[in-house]
């Protein structure tokens, strides 16, 4: 297996819009639960995005719902994280995490639900 990459983070005004890209093992998106998380400093990492990749379902935590969408591209082994609307609060690492099982609705959001972890990449709204 090879550890996600992401890629795309950056600085951004407040109400501007991102897109972060995790790049994954072919492994983890045929038939996986592919997630993003994000952490700010002093804060507890939180789950916010997750994708079905064998399917269309998708997660959102409500902090971003509305917001944020999580696409995947299985042609280029990638999944995105499309940020709009971007608020001060949004600034946090953001984290691609994979799973070898299907997402499951009650716990998408749990560290422990994914076993590879990327190195995350820096978000920053001014």
């Amino acid at each position: 297996q090879v550890q996600p990459v992401e890629s795309g983070g950056g600085s951004v005004q407040a109400g501007g819009s991102l897109r972060l890209s995790c790049k994954a093992d072919e492994y983890f998106l045929s038939t996986n639960c592919m997630a993003w998380f994000r952490q700010a400093p002093g804060k507890e990492r939180e789950g916010i995005a997750a994708i079905y990749t064998a399917g269309t379902l998708t997660y959102y935590a409500d902090s971003v719902k509305g917001r944020f969408a999580i696409t995947q591209d299985n042609a280029e082994n990638t999944v995105y994280l499309h940020m709009n609307s971007l608020k001060p609060e949004d600034s946090a690492m953001y984290y691609c995490a994979a799973s070898s099982f299907r997402c499951r609705p009650g716990a998408w959001y749990e560290e422990h639900e994914y076993t590879a972890w990327g190195q995350g990449t820096q978000v920053k709204n001014t």
